[in-house]
């Protein structure tokens, strides 16, 4: 069985004082009152355009992201593939509306599917279609096409074209794709546009990845009805499965609009949900390829053995772990020196411009029930064991 808490494994590449800033850094995200504060005063920041790179970067920057651009991100894929961690670049820009800067975005995002096709180390790209499109857009799209106006059913043209592009050059580089979900009232949108991609392009191998929110009630059905149509309509699915990201801007709305959360009731209806999702595409392995995008150690376990039961090589490019760089290391690393398939995302870009992500990673690891306590049990451990051995 796989020792979650070996720590020797999991830090193995980390120095002495890689550990004592990602301790310090734990113990402020650790902080409620600490986020927020720190929350308000790096948007304050942002506003004024006070300089910030240079209590960023050696800090939460360099704990969660991996540089600034590709190249600069390739020193943090060169050390991951040391451990046999492969990375998934992921351009984390988001909540742009000039069409300058989606397109941007869109170019920047084929280029990451460029440096996989290169670099054994890259077996995916990622991309947010809020990061190609606005927001607005996808929203009045999910009520009906026919409703949108000439210049949204533009933009939302502009956004067919533009997720057809990535797709196309993911399909020709033989690069696996993620499409990201996001909330709940623009995911319809998001869901029709990756079937209609993976119809296309997933016809002799999984290229195009829906991801798919397991902390939402009605997910589980979605996923086998995605395989079912799947097997019908001969194609490959790809999914990766997660927990989800917006769970308290999902209650606030339903709760403002008058409708059913679209939430689950509580955590172990996710835990469940999500171990099911794991049977459903271990079973149907010939269909399905699939990544688990998840930082629980229990669910990381038992896909292990579902896969040992199913008589899955842990090599197999067709199961993949992932977690996120900067956290869950013992994990990632105790799963890939078992030789399973794992990879990092590790995001990337400007400074100002990843601060946004940067601050739902840190709200987000204050909201987990456990998170961030766990990982600094696990970094004093490692500490001690250190200190021990001298």
């Amino acid at each position: 069985m796989i020792l979650f808490d070996n720590t020797e494994v999991a830090f193995r590449k980390s120095s002495d004082g890689d550990l004592r800033r990602a301790y310090w850094l734990f113990r402020m995200i650790g902080s409620p009152g600490l986020v927020k504060f720190g929350k308000w005063m790096t948007n304050f920041a942002l506003k004024i355009r006070m300089p910030l790179r240079w209590i960023i970067k050696p800090t939460i920057f360099r704990q969660f992201c991996g540089g600034e651009s590709i190249q600069e991100s390739l020193k943090a894929s060169k050390k991951l593939a040391d451990r046999n961690v492969k990375t998934i670049l992921d351009y984390s820009i988001e909540g742009k509306t000039d069409e300058k800067d989606l397109e941007a975005t869109m170019h920047e995002i084929v280029r990451t599917i460029k440096e996989a096709q290169n670099n054994p180390d890259i077996p995916f790209a990622v991309f947010k279609v809020t990061g190609i499109t606005t927001f607005d857009v996808l929203e009045k799209a999910n009520n009906g096409l026919k409703q949108l106006s000439d210049k949204d059913l533009a933009g939302y043209n502009k956004l067919v074209e533009r997720m057809e592009f990535i797709c196309s050059e993911a399909h020709k580089a033989g690069v696996p794709i993620f499409v990201d979900a996001e909330e709940s009232w623009i995911q319809d949108t998001i869901d029709h546009l990756v079937y209609e991609m993976s119809y296309k392009f997933n016809q002799e191998k999984a290229i195009v990845f829906n991801t798919i929110q397991l902390y939402r009630h009605d997910r589980l059905a979605f996923l086998r009805k995605e395989i079912e149509r799947a097997k019908e309509q001969k194609f490959f699915l790809g999914v990766k499965l997660v927990r989800g990201a917006y769970m308290e801007k999902e209650r606030e709305r339903a709760k403002e609009k008058g409708y059913p959360s679209p939430i689950q009731p509580d955590k172990a209806a996710t835990d469940k949900d999500f171990n099911s999702a794991l049977e459903l595409v271990v079973s149907e392995i010939d269909h399905v390829a699939f990544c688990a995008g998840t930082h629980n150690e229990e669910s990381s376990l038992y896909l292990s053995q579902l896969m040992d039961e199913h008589n899955i090589t842990h090599d197999d490019p067709r199961a993949y772990f992932a977690q996120l760089l900067g956290m869950s290391d013992h994990i990632s690393f105790n799963l890939s020196n078992e030789g399973f398939m794992v990879a990092k995302y590790v995001p990337y870009g400007p400074i100002r411009e990843v601060l946004p992500y940067l601050i739902r990673r840190a709200e987000e690891n204050t909201s987990v029930a456990g998170q961030t306590s766990r990982e600094l049990s696990l970094i004093i451990k490692e500490r001690k064991r250190r200190k021990n051995k001298k």
